[in-house]
């Protein structure tokens, strides 16, 4: 038969390896991951890719800074580009802390696209820029502006707060030079249009009134190179080998090279548009408008929707590695668990809008919603249900008429928040869940329980609820919900329930 699997395609933003990454880049890609493994339950055809952007002044002076071959190099000034080799072993190193999140976060990914890798990406960037120059958009002029090298974008004084950037807190650097410009204004109707039609949707809603806004004043002409004598490291722009690609030809294609453009045009097609583009705020405009104009002057279809997270504090305060508040994903998990740091990201941080992070509010959920709720509920009916296991039922007569209403009532507000990505709200569902079935125990009270049938009805019905939340954790924690399974799991018309370890051990505060 022919295959009928409906193909999803999600992204995350490719991160700038000048740093390793915080706990916002684990957000990111954990959301991205539940979406992942939510279609995949769902059987669609799930492809999910991530990456790193190697390209650019700040990874080339980042590179410099941290002289990476070991001896002092009297070439490498400050605030200058590193020689090629040092910057290649500078992004060698950086992007496997990035890949190292696969396996500490539990992440899904499919694939790993690296802007740096000129076999994969460079051909389908430039062939990209090539479209565009047919299109005739790309034109060249000099040009005098203000440059911020944290966002690798030139800026307007109204982008800055007392002259600095606002995310950098650094002056922009004025540079005049000659670029090539892409005519980005040509598209601000049709990129208007195509987001109030929703064809592009864009996540939450707040974000869509941000960027139409943006729109509804008119779209500029970008930058799209810059003179390779100033920026060597970097994707040479095709005929023409004084510039350098600027970073939207560049890092925004990865979207669109990962998956065959410039190589395999049938593995592109089967892909292509994506589905979800899971990206922070502080880049929408790049991806709501920039990248849409790029896609529209190529032919190509626009992405079905972009999800905008927002920015995690640390007690209140923006990360930063001067103040030392930048909170390293890897060593929570170390000391925490992956699924207690999933947990926690998913269920503190709102989906679409700004958290807080602090050990105290990590620790307290941890106690209150995974200790003493999934982590408790599941100790206590393994430890009843193992002296009368297993258990045969049938599920029209055994399972009360409440208890499959509230499940059902569960799995129809998990699904409706799936739908406008709100995760928080789907695992605030299964949290409801839980509380009814310990409700439910403390009710029933099956330790005192002496006729065995009754005792057999009850541990089914508050183990079907746990079968229930088992299921509506598997995208956001894995792990965990696989524990459950082998605890507490259905075979036909009988259930085994066997205690093993507990899932969260209760933390000491």
């Amino acid at each position: 038969m022919e295959d009928k699997k409906k193909k999803f395609y999600i992204t995350t933003a490719i991160d700038y390896v000048n740093a390793k990454p915080h706990i916002g880049h684990a957000l990111e890609k954990i959301q991205a991951d539940v979406l992942a493994r939510y279609r995949r339950l769902k059987g669609d055809e799930v492809w999910f890719l991530t990456g790193t952007d190697e390209h650019g002044a700040k990874i080339a002076r980042a590179a410099a800074a941290q002289q990476m071959l070991g001896e002092p190099r009297p070439d490498i000034k400050s605030g200058r580009e590193a020689p090629p080799e040092v910057i290649r072993a500078f992004v060698d190193e950086n992007a496997e802390h990035f890949r190292a999140l696969k396996q500490a976060l539990n992440l899904s990914w499919d694939d790993f696209i690296r802007t740096s890798d000129e076999k994969r990406h460079w051909p389908g960037a430039q062939k990209l820029w090539l479209k565009l120059h047919e299109a005739g958009d790309l034109y060249k002029k000099k040009y005098r502006g203000l440059y911020c090298v944290g966002h690798e974008a030139f800026v307007t004084e109204k982008d800055l707060v007392d002259g600095k950037c606002r995310d950098h807190q650094k002056e922009p650097e004025v540079i005049e030079e000659e670029n090539y410009f892409f005519r980005l204004s040509k598209y601000t109707k049709e990129i208007q249009a195509r987001i109030k039609n929703k064809e592009l949707r864009i996540i939450p809603e707040t974000r869509q009134n941000e960027i139409l806004s943006l729109l509804e004043s008119g779209l500029e002409d970008v930058s799209f190179s810059r003179p390779r004598k100033d920026l060597s490291w970097g994707i040479p722009v095709p005929n023409d080998s004084e510039h350098t690609m600027y970073v939207w030809c560049d890092a925004l294609t990865n979207y669109i090279t990962a998956i065959g453009y410039g190589s395999d045009q049938s593995a592109f097609e089967k892909r292509w548009p994506t589905d979800v583009h899971v990206i922070g705020k502080d880049i929408l405009r790049f991806h709501a408008a920039i990248w849409p104009g790029m896609l529209l002057s190529a032919g190509l279809p626009l992405p079905k929707s972009i999800f905008v997270h927002g920015f995690i504090t640390v007690d209140g305060d923006k990360m930063s590695k001067t103040v030392g508040n930048v909170i390293d994903p890897i060593e929570l998990v170390k000391k925490y668990g992956t699924d207690a740091v999933r947990y926690f990201l998913l269920r503190e941080i709102p989906s679409g809008e700004d958290g807080d992070f602090s050990i105290q509010k990590f620790e307290e959920r941890y106690n209150g919603d995974l200790a003493n709720g999934i982590g408790n509920l599941v100790a206590r009916v393994a430890t009843l249900g193992e002296k009368i296991s297993p258990i045969s039922f049938d599920f029209g007569k055994d399972v009360d008429a409440e208890i499959k209403k509230e499940s059902e009532r569960a799995f129809k507000t998990y699904e409706a928040n799936f739908e406008y990505i709100q995760l928080h709200n789907a695992l605030g569902a299964v949290g409801e869940l839980v509380s009814f079935s310990d409700k439910y125990i403390n009710e029933k009270k099956p330790w005192s329980i002496t006729d065995e049938k009754e005792l057999r009805r009850v541990i089914t019905n508050v183990s079907y609820c746990i079968g229930a939340i088992a299921n509506l954790l598997e995208p956001f924690l894995p792990e965990t919900a696989r524990k459950i399974k082998e605890q507490i799991s259905f075979e036909d018309s009988v259930v085994k329930i066997k205690k093993e370890g507990n899932l969260f051990p209760r933390l000491d505060l």
